[in-house]
């Protein structure tokens, strides 16, 4: 963790990660970001739907990258407030040896920063004080931590809609990938327009959060998302709903519309296999948007925490997993 000191947490204006925690029924939050979380949910009620399903999703990304393709490192951009399955548990699950590295620049996620930092012995995870505006100095203080010899998995979960420049959120996922080698991967959700997944519904509620919270937030189409993922190996099923990538078969789902990969999208042919050889090969090397306490409690919105109920199908949320050839 950077000694870098944090700013000021203003209770009275909503912001992204206190009100993302309120939806999945966390308690890190205020007055304000309640207040602001149940007017966009009376605008877009799908909105706690993409909150679980979007933390779904970095589950069984994390747990395929670890168990199946042998990653071992995490650089998780946007980390947000603690909560059910972190990044370091799901990885640690499988391989406890994992090193993660969570950057956040939010001063309340900062101030909780060490909920985070409970790996386990063989593994190690660290906390950064950063602007996803600023790979580079994300890349050179992750470097303590971090390998970048080995392979290492760039999660980009939700952060590159808020910054509202395309050109510029292209910049950062290839500086990134420029910085780790052949062999690395990157996890990505981000809001959509696009009809098929509802887009529209949310058009109203982002420009309502835009006006009152912070940060501003954009959706972008799937055709402008997968840019995001040029030259980069697509995992199967593509670029597809977070809710729809390798979930557990659901009878009858399968005519489910937009459930399919985008076009131009799909999983690159034998990108599979390589990254199934990625386990063959053995583990990669492990050398090298908080909570508020007396913030007041939240219940959980529609009565259930993360990863209980049921999510529809397909939400107007885009996920995908690409290799690094």
């Amino acid at each position: 963790m950077t000694d870098k000191q944090a700013p000021e947490v203003d209770p009275h204006v909503a912001h992204n990660a206190r009100v993302w925690n309120y939806w999945l029924g966390g308690k890190d939050n205020y007055e304000a970001d309640r207040r602001a979380g149940d007017h966009v949910r009376s605008m877009f009620p799908g909105i706690v739907d993409v909150a679980r399903a979007d933390r779904r999703f970095l589950t069984r990304a994390v747990r395929h990258l670890t168990a199946d393709a042998g990653i071992r490192q995490f650089l998780d951009i946007g980390t947000g407030l603690p909560t059910v399955d972190n990044t370091h548990e799901v990885a640690q699950r499988s391989a406890p040896e994992s090193r993660v590295v969570y950057v956040d620049n939010d001063p309340l996620v900062l101030t909780h920063a060490r909920a985070l930092l409970t790996s386990t012995p063989q593994g190690r995870t660290a906390y950064l004080d950063a602007d996803a505006h600023d790979p580079e100095e994300i890349l050179r203080a992750a470097r303590a931590t971090l390998d970048f010899g080995q392979p290492v998995a760039v999660m980009l979960l939700g952060i590159l809609n808020f910054v509202l420049d395309t050109a510029k959120a292209q910049d950062i996922a290839r500086q990134l990938m420029a910085a780790v080698p052949s062999g690395s991967y990157l996890v990505l959700t981000h809001p959509t327009t696009d009809e098929e997944l509802g887009g529209a519904s949310q058009a109203e509620a982002m420009r309502f959060w835009n006006e009152n919270a912070t940060p501003p937030i954009t959706a972008r189409t799937g055709t402008e998302i997968r840019r995001f993922l040029d030259g980069l190996e697509l995992l199967e099923p593509g670029l597809v709903p977070c809710s729809r990538w390798r979930a557990e078969a659901i009878p009858g789902s399968e005519a489910i519309p937009g459930s399919e990969a985008i076009p131009g999208s799909e999983a690159t042919a034998g990108s599979e296999a390589t990254a199934g050889s990625e386990a063959t090969r053995g583990p990669a090397s492990a050398t090298g948007a908080g909570r508020a306490p007396g913030a007041g409690a939240a219940e959980p919105v529609g009565g259930t925490p993360v990863g209980v109920g049921d999510v529809p199908h397909v939400v107007p949320q885009y996920g995908a997993v690409a290799r690094k050839p």
